[in-house]
């Protein structure tokens, strides 16, 4: 059965851990939207400013411009802490690296904030749908009407509970996810378009962005793209070899400056913008010097930093990308030789040395250069939200796969495999043969995991369900069939069903590791909209102050009116930065009439 299709534009973007960006298809074509700066890439990044400046919300440059002087109230790298447990190791080990509180919620990593005299917790889901709200301002501006659809991008390695709060997230800021797409799909399809889609040929996707590093290899047929494996880690990326130079650095503020930084997250913060610039200049120098007047106590810092060093400091990752590699094309069953192109997504594939060693990896062969590393997913997501439209415009068909095995933990820990990784997806599968493990055993609980291991201990619970009313009988004559099906955003959903009776009952994957409920959902839903309404009244307010500033100077410019009315009035205004706009309107109005007189 055909797919419906969806009315108007579908927006595609591409939610990355240090930057966003979103685009969309129109006659055909696919155009990148530039922000209210001129940007085509817009920071992943929300602030609040303190109490004196009315708490106002920041989105994107303007809250990372700020961040140096705001840290603990400017939120980055969330992605990182979505759909995962406070407890994890990887939660605990990148609250090193941020200097804004992270606290547990019921398990969860919430960020604490201090909002109109009261402490908040805001979930990464929360603070993601900031950034996608933006992107969805950002694409209104363009097209000049709502936006209410988009595929949004996910890392091929993000795992179901990853994915559904990703999902979560575009259902706070007001969208309709209508699909979730692997990002190096995505890049794939954005060089298939760019590169007119003939002939037949197997491609590689590297993809190692700010956070997350995914390998997907893929066989594109003309208007057919198959996904064949995909491999990667949710945990290496720009941001890994940005703290591997700032730890570089505190060591030697340590021993050479006899300084310690990291009890102060302003300096940290100071450290961590020179070392991500740093970072972006050695992919065209081969030295910059890293240079902070005041880092700490007065203390001016200045010291150079080599790509060599650079490139020390970071092999061992780099060198865990290419394993990465080798392995996703062992799991495709494809040699190095049947590659055609490799073709590079995010920004950190930029720096020299991780193209070199691909170079290497594929004997020579140069990476495919035909598309913007920092727009290509992007790109794809439009192409992918072309597909679902009813516009007429790019015919493509895809082929995408599961990334991990999917599972029921059975008797003794086991880990049962339902679906196996690299499955196309949309798929369903049912099994048979399960039985009861016990005499008269009336209802059976079936956890659901995900991962390669052969032990459920060692993978992650994505949830659990529970079959009530069987039919007692002595164990192992009771047959359950178990069905799972994964849906075309790669999220699924199982049933179990005693084979005599028909009794039944289900789950979709939506409540692990504090996932939102649809209750959570909405009540995060109304809160956005008040925030929404909070911040175009605050945009209200500095409109009026800026107007009434601008009728001061352009009076006084004129010589107009009474010259200690407008003393007064710019006195006042300097004296009450925070006023109401119904103030600043009385006041515009008094000086209006003043030059009427």
């Amino acid at each position: 059965m055909a797919e419906t299709k969806i009315k108007g534009e579908v927006i595609g973007i591409d939610l990355g851990t240090t930057f966003s960006c979103v685009a969309v298809a129109r006659n055909g074509m696919i155009e990148i939207i530039a922000n209210d700066q001129g940007n085509r890439i817009t920071p992943s990044c929300v602030a609040f400013t303190s109490a004196a400046a009315g708490y106002e919300r920041l989105i994107g440059d303007s809250a990372k411009n700020q961040a140096t002087l705001n840290a603990r109230r400017t939120i980055f790298d969330i992605k990182r802490l979505i759909g995962k447990n406070f407890g994890d190791a990887e939660v605990q080990s990148d609250l090193n690296y941020l200097p804004y509180p992270v606290v547990d919620r019921d398990g969860k990593p919430c960020v604490e904030m201090e909002l109109n005299g009261e402490s908040k917790a805001f979930s990464p889901e929360e603070i993601s749908a900031m950034v996608l709200g933006n992107m969805k301002e950002t694409a209104e501006s363009y097209l000049g009407r709502p936006v209410t659809n988009a595929v949004v991008t996910v890392p091929a390695y993000f795992n179901d509970s990853q994915r559904q709060a990703t999902k979560d997230a575009g259902t706070i800021a007001g969208l309709n996810v209508a699909r979730i797409i692997n990002e190096p799909t995505a890049g794939a399809l954005a060089y298939g378009v760019n590169q007119g889609m003939k002939g037949k040929k197997k491609i590689l996707v590297y993809d190692l962005g700010g956070g997350t590093f995914d390998v997907s290899v893929l066989e594109i047929n003309g208007d057919e793209f198959k996904v064949l494996a995909t491999g990667g880690d949710t945990h290496l990326g720009g941001g890994d070899f940005d703290h591997r130079v700032m730890e570089y650095f505190l060591k030697m503020i340590k021993r050479k400056y006899m300084r310690d930084v990291n009890g102060d997250s302003k300096a940290l913060g100071k450290l961590r913008k020179e070392c991500e610039r740093a970072k972006r200049v050695l992919s065209s120098q081969t030295q910059v010097r890293v240079e902070i007047d005041s880092l700490l106590q007065g203390m001016d810092f200045s010291e150079p930093l080599t790509r060599a060093r650079f490139e020390e400091l970071n092999l061992d990752l780099f060198r865990r990308t290419m394993d990465v590699v080798k392995s996703t094309l062992e799991d495709a069953k494809v040699s190095k030789c049947d590659i055609k192109e490799v073709v590079l997504v995010g920004g950190s594939t930029r720096i020299p040395r991780v193209r070199e060693m691909l170079k290497e990896a594929f004997d020579g062969k140069e990476p495919a250069k035909g598309i913007n590393p920092d727009e290509a997913v992007a790109y794809g997501a439009a192409v992918q939200g072309a597909m679902l439209s009813d516009q007429t415009g790019l015919g493509v068909t895809l082929y995408d796969i599961t990334p991990l095995s999917l599972g029921i933990e059975i008797k003794g820990g086991e880990m049962s495999i339902v679906i196996p990784r690299n499955t196309a997806i949309p798929t369903k599968i049912s099994p048979c043969g399960y039985t009861t493990t016990d005499d008269q055993q009336t209802s059976a609980l079936f956890k659901v995991f995900q991962g390669e291991r052969a032990l459920t201990k060692d993978c992650l619970p994505l949830g659990s369900f529970c079959l009530e009313g069987m039919s007692p009988a002595p164990r192992e004559t009771v047959f359950i069939e178990v069905t799972f099906e994964v849906d075309a955003n790669g999220i699924l959903s199982a049933t179990a069903k005693e084979k005599a009776t028909q009794n039944s009952n289900s789950i979709t994957i939506t409540s692990y590791k504090g996932n939102l409920s649809v209750s959570e959902v909405e009540r995060m839903v109304r809160e956005a909209r008040d925030m929404a309404e909070h911040d175009k009244k605050e945009k209200a307010r500095i409109d009026g102050r800026n107007r009434l500033e601008r009728c001061i100077y352009d009076l006084s410019k004129l010589v107009l009116g009474d010259e200690s009315a407008l003393r007064e009035a710019s006195e006042w205004l300097d004296d009450n930065e925070n006023a109401c706009l119904d103030d600043y309107e009385a006041r515009i109005r008094n000086l209006a009439s003043l030059s009427k007189s």
